[in-house]
């Protein structure tokens, strides 16, 4: 068993620990340079669909069981944008703990779909051509006031002042859910082609890549344990953890995924249960894969090193 991992974000920030497994998985690996990327357009040259933008919008639909269809969807995010001064700065849904009730309200007051709590879709007449959310988390943006996504926006927007959810979060001392992010509009494509035998995920952009192409989709599991418990035992298998992307809790996140993931999958290398691991690092400065399989283990003199140095 070939086991992926793709892990955007894991270079954004200084470890305040070491990370023993993931440092000698870093290590021992060959390493693969490649031009540093967002995940999404990661995703969409794994899967084969060309250079045109990705119609995340019908692909996440696709991958919450939906069927898009002919029509044009985009992604509907909920967000908070936040005024500092004469800025706006956006706080994408991973953020804000949103649950599925609230979400679904709120949705429904929009006539929106609710994919995910953080993930919306909608159907549009119009291209909306903005980076994802958490692309843009933490960052001033700009807002075109001219544009078909500004108007729908708009109202958006309108519908979400003081509604009743929002309310009761800014009553617990958390943020209202005051707008969408759109971005990704488009058709489903007709195919995609992915050399995995399955996709495991909770973004539904990913997951609906892997039912285009024919792959298993499976919700994320909560660690590589759990994973391997239900995974066949031959085959590429493809494990998108996106956590890091948002600037929240970095570091307890970081020790989570070295916990759950790195050091269990580490210990079935070494054990023979998997037969090779790949890191994924779309967003690296310099390299975009470390592949590491049993052997490479016992490479001595290539000794680990603190996670920064892989961002330098």
């Amino acid at each position: 068993m070939h086991c992926e991992l793709l892990v955007p974000g894991l270079f954004a920030e200084r470890a305040a620990a070491r990370l023993p497994a993931l440092e000698l998985l870093l290590a021992r690996g060959r390493c693969a340079s490649a031009s540093a990327q967002r995940a999404e357009d990661w995703l969409r040259d794994a899967f084969e669909l060309g250079d045109d933008p990705l119609p995340a919008g019908a692909l996440s639909v696709l991958g919450a069981g939906g069927e898009p269809g002919d029509a044009l969807w985009a992604r509907a995010d909920p967000v908070h944008l936040q005024l500092m001064r004469d800025r706006l700065i956006l706080v994408p849904g991973a953020a804000l703990d949103v649950t599925r009730g609230e979400a679904d309200t709120l949705a429904a007051a929009l006539g929106f779909q609710v994919l995910t709590p953080t993930a919306w879709a909608a159907r549009v007449d119009f291209t909306a051509e903005a980076p994802p959310p958490l692309e843009m988390a933490g960052r001033e943006v700009e807002l075109r006031s001219h544009s078909p996504a500004h108007a729908a926006l708009n109202e958006a927007q309108m519908a979400l002042h003081e509604h009743p959810v929002n309310a009761a979060r800014e009553a617990r001392g958390v943020p209202a859910v005051n707008s969408v992010w759109l971005w990704g509009s488009g058709r489903a494509p007709k195919a995609a082609l992915g050399r995995w035998k399955s996709v495991s995920a909770d973004d539904p952009l990913a997951l609906g890549l892997a039912r285009l192409a024919g792959a298993q989709h499976n919700p994320a599991a909560a660690s590589a344990d759990d994973w391997l418990r239900r995974m066949p035992e031959d085959g590429r298998h493809l494990v998108l953890l996106d956590e890091l992307r948002v600037p929240v809790d970095y570091q307890e996140k970081l020790a989570r995924l070295e916990r759950d993931w790195f050091a269990p999958l580490l210990a079935a290398l070494r054990a023979g249960r998997i037969g090779m691991v790949t890191i994924h690092v779309p967003d690296g400065p310099e390299c975009a894969a470390y592949e590491t399989i049993r052997a490479d283990l016992r490479r001595f003199w290539r000794r680990p090193k603190a996670l920064e140095s892989y961002a330098a």
